[in-house]
């Protein structure tokens, strides 16, 4: 089958084999001087935002300073850790460590919910030399770290001018950590030449341009989507980047679409979620203050894409002036910086039903009815292929396997783990030269674009048969009883086999016998799917195991309910 390839160039300005976010950073100081770079949306004080913002020289001068004071306490390749919350802030100090050639670590100040674990687990990992935070989080953030030395990064005195020194393009620029919610958080090594390439991709992707376009997000900027929409791209293109915090979005989403509005040109992007979550919340009153008119790409990053959320998104605001042609539905992963593919600008993206038993089967054969997937489009700048995740054997055409990723983006593997520097790449293409990042993700290509069916330790493997969990999630989300986006499928061990459990929350504000609703919710899974249901676990509201971004986690589902930690209703 071919592989998928686009090799779109980005039109802006090249960079030389010595550049970095933070060179670049330079060079749009003296392009653009007193513009607008950053500004943060600080909804913690003022209920529709205070506007705190840093022109382009402020950000260099301010990003020297913190480079300046690294260098006299840590050494190149050395480990920052940045544990700031969300804000200007973080910026400084993420492209600071980057100025003075260590290895950023992109983290959260301590105290975030549920997320101490995780947060231990990844600076054991990383071992950082110094730690990076500001004057409010000092105190915390100096006993988390021990021993090491802390830095306050709005609170260092201007540093002056200087020549800094070149970097490597091939030396780590910061580490990706991945969810660490079934295993130790593992941290990918993303050289600068791997961001880089990845920025420019999706600045191409996206038609990111200077002084026209900005980004916007209330994406957690130590995530590897949040990142590079918010500090990455903008470095490469010379885009504004507006911050919110993601506690801000979800107290009131119409903020996320006040600050697109506010903003010509905005491209921003949001898990399957947050599009629903909008369209339900967004008040009429609302709505009256948005213009989306001008909103240039809304990212759809989620696997899978729902069809009906960007319905029911673009019904909700096209009043509003949304086009349907913003969306723009996507694929990547932290171990290729993070773009992957996307689809085409000008149209919405491809549905397409496949019937699900042969779908399942492992075929992807058109049908009236069955699963209606999204596209995720067509790789930008580099490689993709469907294999058998056993052999490594290309698919054929019309067959579900393994998404395999080849491109300049990809990362060099884990921190700490010399076993899985190539994250298990098979042997380098004998036509290349290069080797194809295994993704664990299911996927196939049809006319020529990418469809994602799952992941391959998600699949839920009952008496011989295949169940793709998101199937199974919309099936049962589909009763009125069960509050919508949060249901997680997911497969056991037991005595005779692998048995299907869906954990999930019952409706909001709404009297729910529990006992009618699950065997209604059994009696649908098994007249959809053929597929007994073997537990179905009703929470309360808001308990169903997330990531930070918001996401349903089913493998801290899994692991919880395996551990008997679920909060089971009547």
């Amino acid at each position: 089958m071919e592989t998928l390839s686009q090799p779109v160039p980005f039109t802006g300005e090249t960079s030389g084999d010595t550049e970095s976010f933070a060179t670049l950073l330079g060079r749009w100081a003296r392009v653009l001087g007193d513009e607008v770079a950053v500004t943060h949306l600080d909804h913690r004080t003022v209920a529709d935002g205070r506007a705190v913002s840093l022109t382009w020289r402020e950000l260099d001068e301010r990003v020297g300073a913190v480079a300046a004071r690294l260098l006299e306490i840590a050494a190149p390749g050395e480990r920052a850790a940045v544990l700031v919350g969300q804000s200007v802030d973080y910026v400084v100090a993420f492209l600071g460590a980057i100025r003075a050639g260590l290895v950023a670590v992109p983290l959260f100040a301590p105290g975030l919910p549920g997320h101490a674990g995780r947060l231990a687990a990844t600076f054991a990992d990383c071992a950082p030399r110094v730690a990076l935070t500001t004057t409010d989080d000092f105190d915390v953030v100096r006993e988390f770290a021990a021993e090491l030395p802390v830095i306050a990064v709005d609170a260092l005195p201007p540093a002056g001018t200087r020549d800094w020194a070149a970097l490597d393009p091939d030396a780590p620029a910061y580490l990706q950590y991945t969810s660490g919610s079934t295993r130790s958080p593992a941290g990918v090594v993303l050289t600068h030449r791997n961001v880089l390439a990845n920025a420019r991709q999706a600045c191409a992707a996206y038609g990111a341009e200077a002084r026209t376009t900005s980004t916007v997000s209330w994406l957690p900027l130590f995530h590897d989507m949040g990142l590079i929409l918010g500090i990455g791209a903008p470095m490469i293109a010379g885009m504004a980047s507006v911050l919110m915090d993601p506690l801000a979005f979800l107290e009131r989403p119409a903020r996320w679409l006040r600050a697109l509005s506010a903003s010509p040109g905005a491209i921003s992007a949001a898990p399957n979620f947050a599009y629903a979550y909008c369209a339900s919340r967004v008040t009429e009153a609302e709505k009256s203050y948005l213009e989306l008119s001008r909103v240039v790409s809304l990212i759809n990053g989620s696997e899978p894409v729902l069809p009906a959320t960007i319905a029911k998104f673009q019904d909700a605001f096209a009043e509003c002036g949304l086009r349907p042609e913003a969306h723009r539905s996507s694929y990547g992963l932290a171990e290729a910086t993070v773009f992957v593919s996307v689809t085409d600008a000008g149209r919405p993206p491809r549905q397409v039903t496949f019937d699900r038993d042969r779908l399942a089967a492992g075929r992807a054969v058109p049908a009236g009815s069955g699963t209606t997937l999204v596209s995720c489009g067509r790789p930008v700048g580099q490689r993709v292929r469907i294999a058998d995740p056993a052999t490594g054997e290309e698919a054929g055409p019309g067959e579900v396997g393994e998404i395999r990723v080849s491109g300049p983006n990809v990362g060099r593997g884990y921190w700490g783990r010399p076993s899985a520097s190539t994250f298990g790449l098979p042997p380098l293409d004998p036509d290349t030269g290069e080797g194809w990042l295994a993704t664990g993700d299911l996927g196939v290509v049809v006319e020529g674009e990418l469809f994602v069916t799952g992941r391959l330790k998600d699949l839920v493997v009952v008496d011989g048969r295949n169940h793709y969990p998101q199937d199974i999630e919309q099936t049962v989300e589909a009763h009125a009883g069960v509050r919508p986006h949060s249901a997680a499928a997911f497969a056991i061990s037991g005595d005779d086999g692998e048995a299907a459990v869906v954990v999930l929350e019952r409706a909001k504000d709404a009297q729910v016998d529990i006992a009618a609703v699950t065997a209604a919710l059994r009696a649908a899974v098994s007249a959809t799917h053929g597929l007994r249901l073997h537990d179905v676990v009703f929470l309360a509201p808001g308990e169903v195991p997330r990531t930070s971004s918001g996401k349903i986690s089913r493998a801290a589902c899994r692991q919880s309910y395996l551990d008997g930690a679920l909060g089971r209703l009547a």
